[in-house]
């Protein structure tokens, strides 16, 4: 068995306890974004930490009307210039808090005055140090390279924090099901491995979604790069519309997440345009429609929304990525070329 396999075994009780452990922090911080009527967020972020920003990007903007803004954080390091940070929440999310460039945009609005915010999996790290408010994964010692856990966590404490900022409590009770959600899928993880078969021998694969599940789309395209090293790029369906499009011929894998909500309509369209172009369609969906469509299909729980989709679609393309990398005997805990730890100026 991997250490990856075990770490995705442990993210029910992983997020338990990271919510158990933030909610003071949770409930100060979002009483303090309410009094300084914050209208901005900024999140600085690298590789699966990004996924998370752009995940939070979206739950922000629908749930609270805010725009949000991922940081560039060269322009701070490479160009050395910084921003006016005006009446925004900035935040930098990284699983080692040690993300040197990251840290340079939490320092740059600290010295403005404005609410910082770390999200990290380690307490005594320079990030949780230099924000104003952390927020602790609690996940433990990630061991595998390939993060899983740490992502789960981040997504659902920034899930957290825009619930109780927005006060929706319907959105707080959802989320209040996701660790159930996720140990279905886990579950249920032989309906994916006696799938990956078809997808042993693939070179490239295309990874589509749309809407709030994009984020998943990009983590689902890292996971499977990362331990299979086929080649996976992830693109918004919208964006597939247009020149990617071009790519695709006879039997190429596209991977595309297609739960109900408001991104079915157009993800439908596009299953039907990469049918009639040949496409080899896997679909992770809670529709019935939309599963017959696949050459091969995985199900997902029928009682999940758009805003909590994202929990058991990133699950299910962890234990893709795992049992295809295992077929295709590679270690998914230490892929080559990678370090558990990157330290980006």
């Amino acid at each position: 068995m991997s250490q990856m396999w075990f770490e995705i075994q442990e993210q029910p009780q992983v997020l338990k306890n990271c919510l158990e452990k933030n909610q003071n922090t949770l409930i100060s911080l979002a009483q303090v974004l309410k009094e300084r009527e914050i209208n901005h967020v900024i999140i600085a972020a690298r590789g699966t930490s990004d996924h998370a920003a752009i995940y939070a990007k979206y739950l922000i903007e629908i749930k609270m009307g805010i725009p949000v803004t991922l940081a560039a954080p060269s322009v701070f390091t490479l160009y050395n210039k910084t921003l006016l940070f005006n009446n925004s929440l900035v935040i930098g999310i990284s699983q080692s808090g040690k993300a040197a460039d990251v840290l340079e945009v939490i320092r740059a609005a600290k010295v403005q005055g404005m609410p910082t915010l770390s999200v990290t999996n380690d307490e005594a790290s320079p990030l949780a140090q230099e924000a104003q408010f952390h927020l602790y994964c609690a996940a433990g010692v990630e061991k595998s390279v390939a993060a899983t856990k740490t992502f789960t966590s981040q997504i659902y404490l920034l899930a957290q924090l825009v619930a109780l900022w927005s006060g929706d409590e319907a959105f707080k009770a959802e989320l209040a099901r996701v660790p159930a959600l996720i140990t279905q899928i886990i579950e249920n993880a032989d309906q994916v491995k006696n799938k990956v078969e078809r997808y042993r021998f693939m070179n490239e694969c295309f990874v589509l979604a749309r809407g709030i599940n994009y984020a998943i789309a990009l983590e689902g395209a890292l996971k499977i790069q990362e331990t299979t090293y086929v080649r996976a790029k992830a693109y918004a369906t919208s964006d597939f519309h247009h020149g990617p499009f071009a790519m695709v011929d006879d039997h190429m894998p596209v991977v595309i997440f297609a739960p109900q909500g408001p991104s079915l309509k157009d993800i439908h369209e596009m299953i039907q345009k990469l049918k009639n172009a040949g496409a080899d369609l896997l679909i992770v969906s809670n529709d019935a429609e939309t599963l017959a469509m696949g050459n091969c299909s995985l199900e997902i729980p029928s009682e999940v929304n758009d805003f909590i989709s994202p929990f058991v679609n990133v699950v299910t393309a962890q234990i893709f990525a795992c049992n295809l990398a295992k077929l295709r005997g590679l270690n998914p805990d230490a892929p080559r070329g990678l370090s558990k730890v990157t330290i980006t100026r």
